[in-house]
């Protein structure tokens, strides 16, 4: 059995800046933050995929350890996105989706998985997340990852999952959206009203706001002169931060102890994610790089 479950999109991702054209690359939530996760913790990872997968794919799964027993391949096309991005890379434009297999998913969890003790549910429907949970045999704690889309379309489910689950994370949009609260430190405290005890806003560039039961951390992102692809950094964010604190952590009570360090750990490994496309730079890194880079980070905000 796994220390964490992750539970999302596998994908076909083209990506297109004003340089470089790059089609069909390992992408999905589930492989970003599995990926991520594995370095600090041994992952199992939930999705599915069509037969024209490549195998090269699978492969650079396997070589990062990661359980892939409940990966599913399944007759018909693998998810596939198209995004462009503008010189600013805050800008960013879809230009084809084709939801393939990854539309009428529906995640099965195995006996062995069932028990896995720390759960992230990427951005899948609140329906599927909650249908995920549903399978979890008492895990210790769950994150959850959510997209605009399924708080404008499915808003109900997203209200009975937040009381189920232990963490929150959005982006600073999607928290003002569910919220209708401008003020973002307001619009922590409304989402925590809702459920989780602890709540992350991310802000690309500019950090990340994590509330707490302690109070609020003002985490940054790890500054980047030429950054070339962002594709998959929320995820990757995610994925190191519960990888770190699923590693370091026996009970829910301790996570409030690490989970400082894990944001700068998901913030740093988010950053060798930005340097290039798709995951040819954070699979040429090591767990070393990661805490290096962490260690600058707090020496960026310590004084």
């Amino acid at each position: 059995m796994s220390e964490l479950l992750i539970v999302g999109s596998a994908a076909l991702d083209s990506i297109k800046t004003p340089q470089v054209n790059k089609p069909f690359l390992l992408g999905g939530a589930a492989c970003y933050a599995s990926v991520a996760a594995s370095f600090f913790s041994t992952t199992s990872i939930v999705a599915a995929v069509g037969t024209d997968f490549p195998s090269k794919y699978i492969k650079l799964l396997k070589n990062c350890k990661i359980d892939l027993s409940d990966f599913q391949q399944l007759e018909g096309k693998t998810f596939s996105w198209a995004g462009e991005y503008e010189e600013d890379m805050n800008i960013r434009r879809t230009t084809h989706l084709d939801m393939g297999v990854f539309e009428s998913f529906q995640p099965i969890i195995s006996s062995n998985n069932k028990k896995t003790p720390f759960v992230l549910l990427s951005n899948i429907t609140p329906e599927l997340q909650l249908h995920v949970l549903e399978q979890m045999e008492s895990p210790i704690f769950v994150m959850a990852d959510t997209i605009d889309h399924h708080i404008k379309n499915s808003l109900p489910a997203m209200k009975t999952l937040l009381k189920k689950i232990d963490c929150f994370t959005v982006n600073d949009s999607e928290a003002r959206l569910l919220t209708e609260e401008n003020n973002l430190f307001l619009a922590a405290k409304k989402i925590h009203k809702m459920g989780p005890s602890i709540v992350i806003i991310k802000k690309g560039e500019h950090g990340s706001i994590v509330s707490y039961s302690s109070g609020v951390f003002l985490a940054p992102a790890y500054p980047l002169e030429r950054p070339i692809d962002p594709t998959g950094a929320g995820d990757t964010f995610a994925g190191a931060l519960m990888g770190y604190i699923a590693s370091h952590v026996k009970t829910k009570d301790e996570i409030s102890q690490v989970i400082r360090q894990s944001a700068l750990i998901g913030a740093s490994t988010a950053s060798y994610c930005c340097e290039g496309f798709g995951f040819q730079k954070i699979t040429a890194i090591s767990k070393a790089d990661i805490l290096n880079r962490a260690k600058q980070l707090e020496e960026m905000i310590s004084f």
